[in-house]
Formats: structure tokens, C-alpha cells, sequence
């Protein structure tokens, strides 16, 4: 079946009993046993499993291609969960040079502190890449694309066979491509990781994050298991009951209602992009636009193969000066000021303030000069002339 099917039937059969086509709210915190550990369908108490969280889970790995999915309270525990798993102590550590800021404080401030290293490395420049991966041979490479909030694009087979070649584990952040545009599991990817507040809840409702594993994926050799097992989806299910980083039954049922019209919401917030890109880019103003439905992005044709569909709902953009850039955030009407994206409101914000703000200087640095939308899913036309009239006033 086509995506769209799939992303609404996936996860749930209608109730035997009742006819439910929704999965229920399952938001009990124990379930009785039938004797001790004797348990109902697996069912022991809320932090081990819920049928709301797994149904979710499950639907969201079968969009990704796998059949190991693990629904998280953040998009940032799920990826400190995921460095768990995969690393221990003493382990390097690449990732892309343009990354969210929260993984960019993961990478730069907590794991340090834990005993590893990491580099940013400009992983779309393919000869640097090769040349980065083989020389510091790190155990893990963690790569967004499209990046936040530069956009770059990553040519994720490629970087995933250099990977492999040094014995180090690929994980992807897919959270702006949604797995409705790119899947990197088959691409050859061993993890994705989602920040599920974005496009897959789509709503501005919910807050949460999600993993998904390759089909068949072990612990790398240097990793001894926390509970036995060489098998990295049971140690992720026990690690994640240990740490009790679990999504609750109302955000897990939130997300996977916001799975049914995904592909329609962000097929609507590509197209709507594009033309708010190309408006942008033909602007006097405007110094810089980037976003990779434009042909004059570095990457325009590498994301047109590897995002056949479109290029996201996310662009940034540059004015001559920080203080413009400022000022304008305060001038859009229909362009609300948050920090979020993937949800039917239109959001603008100044990235080297809110969102990226451990990442103003040095490698990957944030310009002050940098704006970032988030374009929802209004009439394009309005969302246009909402932009035209507050670049008119600056």
C-alpha cells in the first residue's frame, strides 16, 4: 500500500469488541496479572509498556521501514537514550557542522562531561568527510538532514557506506524530511531519530521524540550490554523502562493521530515553502535564502533525489544586519514568534537567540543576520504578503 494508507491504518485494527477505529487512550500506570508474572498481552505496569505508545511506535517504524520503534517524552531524550545505547565512556563522536542546538549542547557540553569526544565535521563536502571519517574513526556519526538552520543536505548512502567502513554506527535526525520524504534506514542508516513535536504531531499539542532501529541492528563489538544482550532492540526496550524515559499515553495517542495526515500536511507545507522561498530569494532585501527547493542551492540536486517529494516546510534567510533581522520578527502578523515548527501556524524565529544560542560562534556558527521560518499550512498568498509588508517597513 502507498504511504498515505499505510500512515493511517498502521498500528491499530479496529476493536474487536467495541469497533473502535481509533486506538484507545490506554492511560492506566499498572495492569493486573493474571498470576504473578503471569502477565495480560505483555502488560506489566506503564514505564515497561502501554498499548497506546506501543501502537504508535510501531506505526512510526513501519513508515521508516523497520519494525523497532520507541516513543520518547523529547526529542532529546530519545537522542541522549540512543548515545546510551550505542557508546560508552571514551568513545568519539562526529556530527554534522549545522545541527539543532539542543543536539549541538548534547554533543559540545554534556557528553564531554560523561568522558567523550566529538568533532563537527562538514559532512556534505563528500572528500572531507571521507577524509574526517577515516582519520578520527569515531564509534558514532550523527548526521541532520536537511539541517536546522542552514538546510544543508547530507548525502546520507554516501556518508553511511564511509560509516561502515570504519566500524562506526550511522544515526539520522529526520524530524524535518518525516519519513513521508526521506527514509534513511534504507539509505542505509542504523538509527533515526524524530523530534515527534514537529511534523509527526503537527499540531503544537504535543511534546516527544522517537527512535527507530534498524532491522537486525547489534551493539557494537566494544559495547558490553547493560542487560545481556547483544540484540539492540532488546537492550533499548530495557534501557529505556530503566531510565524511565517514556512518552505518556495521551502525547504517544496525539502523535499517532498526527501520523494519519502527515503525508497531506507536509506535501501542503512543501509547496507552500517553495513559494515563500521563491518570493524571498527574488526580494531586494533579503541577502541570502536557504532552502534546497531553490536550483540555486549548493545541494538542489543531491535533495531532489533523496527528498523526491520535496524539500520540508523549513527555510532560513539573511538581511543585511541583526538588527533588521530583529526587528522584523516583531512586524509579521500572520508569522508567529515561537521556536517550533511542523505545525499548521506559520512561525518565524531569530535562530542565534532562541534556538541555536550555543552556537553563535566558532564552528557552524549562527549569524545574528539569520532568520528562520517555519511555513504552515495558510493560504501562501497570505503568508506572502504578510512577509512583503513587514520587509517594506524595515
Amino acid at each position: 500500500a502507498a504511504f498515505s494508507t499505510r500512515a493511517i491504518h498502521l498500528g491499530f485494527e479496529p476493536d474487536p469488541v467495541t469497533g473502535d477505529v481509533v486506538p484507545p487512550m490506554h492511560v492506566t500506570s499498572t495492569h493486573v496479572q493474571n498470576a504473578p508474572g503471569d502477565l495480560k498481552q505483555g502488560f506489566e505496569y506503564g514505564r515497561c509498556g502501554n498499548p497506546t505508545t506501543n501502537a504508535f511506535a510501531g506505526a512510526l517504524a513501519a513508515l521508516e521501514g523497520a519494525t523497532h520503534g520507541f516513543a520518547f517524552p523529547s526529542g532529546m531524550s530519545a537522542e541522549d537514550t540512543v548515545v546510551r545505547l550505542l557508546t560508552r565512556p571514551g568513545d568519539h563522536i562526529i556530527h554534522s557542522t549545522d545541527v539543532y542546538g539542543g543536539t549541538h549542547k548534547l554533543f559540545s557540553v554534556i557528553k564531554p562531561a560523561e568522558g567523550f569526544t566529538s568533532a563537527a565535521v562538514d559532512l556534505t563536502d563528500l572528500d572531507v568527510a571521507a577524509r574526517e571519517i577515516r582519520a578520527q574513526r569515531p564509534q558514532l556519526v550523527w548526521v541532520e538532514t536537511p539541517s536546522n538552520p542552514f538546510l544543508t543536505v547530507t548525502d546520507i548512502a554516501a556518508v553511511a557506506e564511509l560509516c561502515h567502513e570504519v566500524g562506526a554506527l550511522l544515526v539520522v535526525d529526520n524530524t524535518f524530511a518525516t519519513p513521508l520524504l526521506q527514509r534513511p534506514l534504507e539509505l542505509g542508516a542504523d538509527v533515526v531519530v524524530h523530534s515527534t513535536t514537529k511534523y509527526i504531531g503537527g499540531h503544537s499539542d504535543v511534546v516527544g521524540g522517537a527512535v527507530v532501529l534498524r532491522d537486525g541492528l547489534q551493539l557494537p563489538e566494544h559495547v558490553t550490554p547493560f542487560f545481556d544482550s547483544r540484540d539492540a532492540a532488546e537492550e533499548l526496550t530495557r534501557l529505556q523502562m530503566t531510565l524511565g524515559a517514556i512518552e505518556s499515553p495521551r502525547d504517544a495517542f496525539l502523535a499517532h493521530r498526527g501520523l494519519k495526515t502527515l503525508a497531506v500536511r507536509v506535501e501542503r507545507h512543501c509547496t507552500n515553502t517553495q513559494a515563500v522561498a521563491e518570493f524571498l530569494q527574488a526580494h531586494p532585501k533579503v541577502t541570502a535564502v536557504y532552502y534546497p527547493g531553490l536550483p540555486s542551492h549548493p545541494a538542489h540536486e543531491l535533495a531532489q533525489r533523496q527528498n523526491p517529494l520535496g524539500s520540508g516546510g523549513v527555510l532560513s534567510f539573511e538581511l543585511a544586519n541583526e538588527d533588521d533581522a530583529i526587528r522584523l520578527t516583531g512586524l509579521t502578523r500572520v508569522f508567529a514568534l515561537a521556536a517550533s515548527l511542523g505545525a499548521p501556524e506559520s512561525l518565524i524565529e531569530h535562530p542565534a537567540i532562541m534556538t541555536h544560542s550555543t552556537r553563535t560562534g566558532g564552528v557552524g556558527g549562527v549569524p545574528g543576520t539569520l532568520l528562520r521560518l517555519a511555513v504552515g499550512l495558510e493560504d501562501v498568498n497570505d503568508l506572502i504578503a504578510d512577509l512583503d509588508q513587514a520587509l517594506a517597513q524595515i
